[in-house]
């Protein structure tokens, strides 16, 4: 027996097969986004952290008491 496709179930396929590449667009896009926002944090800690550091440098001790 040969099963023939009617036009409504290629309609169907056509509707899944576009509603999945929508679905692929968007988790790459979100994932290129997150990339960069990690990259921008590590950045900044960097920059945090560098001037934490010159800050202990600067500071002198002063006795307590």
């Amino acid at each position: 027996m040969i099963l023939g496709v009617t036009p409504a179930e290629k309609y169907v396929a056509a509707a899944y097969g576009i509603v999945f590449l929508v679905v692929l667009v968007y988790v790459l896009i979100i994932a290129l986004k997150l990339g960069r926002l990690e990259r921008e944090l590590d950045e900044l800690t960097g920059v945090v952290r560098e001037r934490r550091e010159a800050e202990q440098e600067q500071r002198e001790e002063v006795p307590v008491g």
